[in-house]
């Protein structure tokens, strides 16, 4: 668990080790009626997550617990809120909120721009392992890196991984004269056959490992230059888009009323780039968009994700309340929750889409276009979508298969690791983790021969469907 602001970003990209999704859009539930009044002052276990945390004397602290293992993680002071709701900021400007619970061994814990709260129990006292410093060298960071994905990860079954053959593998490869390259080595051959771009290790001067489902990509600056380019020449006539957001969001009217809205990431719009700077200027931008003169008149919406390295969650579904005059179901969001059994989760929290209040909206027709590089908060807001009440249709190919919060986890040394241990799930319990969410409609998209024959097929087809109201 970590407390940076969701409005960071989603997929990790390799060279900045930078998008990590976090998500946001809701605001913790109100304490229920009788609640006793009182500081939640205390040591709490977070369910999920694998974390505990002292909060005390206006500060908190975060410990990263193993059964083998408890480091310190971030810590944060007091920055307002009331007596038994007080918020906290990280040196880093990361906000969220710790609130007292109906119970006095239950409280929960809401970080700015999530979507979800993380329920807190009561402890009676930090684990012993916190007290006792932890050892230092690679066969203690081997250790903490295995039991860490053993006690969260959701996903070994799924993709066929006997995680415990692989530490009896490698780990006697592992002794105190081990140097940092072949450590770093022995992690990359451990977690590369995972395929999972929300796992990632992030190594200082020694390396950076990340990875994406096979024969997909990471986004990154070059990849979004071209293809920007590309679609403003080929399917815009050259005309450039009208930008916002710093560039990650984009919008151009399309001949027979159609409108084209591009967005590159879910985050990332403003220098300051908090999730109230980026709620806000993606409102701005959407107001500009969907002004009731244009949606008056619009016979549908292209929704283009095929680039998106995701972001914040509340975001995406900030972006889908404008898209709908009617609530509806948007996903369930639960994490693992016991060490010893990855099937056993803590319970789903439904998350809705409810129309945005004194806002342009814009309820027709919308296809969404989505592809392999479709990362994280551009697949949660895709699955957003799926109940959406007026037709939506996707084209292109499916999304990468990434949709948990990336937990932040420190090793032994100093390395950072990242890994999911959430699930986002549908109506009817389904996950996309892995293949991806799939297209109603497959198209290539970006391929070499697309290019070469001066194509752009989902966005034609796009066009065609919007056109056609059967």
């Amino acid at each position: 668990m970590q407390f940076r602001n969701p409005s960071g970003h989603a997929a990790i990209v390799v060279a900045a080790a930078a998008l990590l999704a976090v998500t946001s859009g809701m605001a913790l539930p109100a304490a229920p009626a009788g609640a006793v009044s009182r500081s939640p002052d205390g040591v709490w276990r977070v369910d999920g997550y694998g974390t505990v945390l002292s909060v005390e004397r206006g500060r908190l602290q975060e410990y990263q617990t193993t059964s083998v293992s408890c480091l310190k993680g971030e810590s944060a002071a007091r920055s307002g809120g009331g007596s038994t709701s007080p918020r906290y900021l990280t040196d880093e400007g990361d906000a969220f909120t710790v609130r007292s619970g109906p119970r006095p061994d239950r409280a929960s814990l809401h970080v700015d721009g999530s979507p979800n709260y993380r329920d807190l129990r009561l402890v009676p006292a930090l684990p012993a392992s916190c007290a006792r410093e932890m050892p230092g060298g690679p066969v203690a960071a081997f250790d903490v890196l295995w039991q860490t994905f053993e006690e969260n990860y959701p996903f070994f079954a799924a993709k066929g991984i006997d995680w415990d053959a692989v530490r009896d593998r490698h780990r006697p490869r592992i002794h105190a004269g081990t140097t940092d390259t072949e450590l770093f080595a022995v992690f990359e051959e451990m977690l590369a056959p995972l395929h999972d771009a929300h796992v990632a290790l992030l190594a200082g001067d020694t390396g950076t490992f990340a990875r994406s489902r096979p024969g997909t990509v990471i986004p990154g600056q070059t990849l979004e230059d071209r293809i920007k380019a590309y679609i403003q020449e080929r399917d815009l006539d050259g005309r450039p888009l009208r930008e916002f957001g710093q560039g990650r969001i984009g919008y151009a009217d399309l001949p027979g009323g159609q409108g084209y809205l591009r967005l590159s990431a879910f985050g990332g719009y403003t220098k300051a780039n908090t999730f109230a700077a980026n709620s806000a200027e993606l409102d701005r931008a959407l107001d500009a968009i969907l002004t009731p003169a244009r949606t008056a008149r619009m016979k549908g919406l292209i929704i283009d994700l095929r680039i998106n390295g995701g972001g914040s969650d509340s975001l995406g579904l900030r972006l889908a309340a404008r898209l709908t005059d009617r609530p509806h179901f948007a996903y369930a969001k639960r994490a693992r929750n016991d060490p010893a059994d990855p099937a056993r989760f803590t319970r789903p929290q439904p998350l809705y889409v409810h129309p945005a209040a004194g806002r342009p909206r814009y309820p027709g027709p919308v296809t969404v276009l989505t592809s392999g590089t479709t990362f994280s908060a551009g697949e949660t807001f895709t699955q957003a979508l799926i109940d959406r009440p007026g037709r939506t249709v996707r084209i292109g190919e499916p999304t990468q298969g990434v949709f948990s919060d990336a937990l932040e986890r420190r090793l032994p040394g100093g390395w950072t690791l990242l890994l999911p241990n959430e699930e986002f799930l549908t109506r009817s319990g389904h996950t996309f983790d892995g293949p991806g969410i799939p297209p109603h409609l497959r198209e290539p998209v970006f391929t070499d021969e697309e290019f070469a024959h001066h194509r752009d097929s989902a966005f034609d087809r796009a066009v065609e469907v919007l056109r056609d109201p059967r």
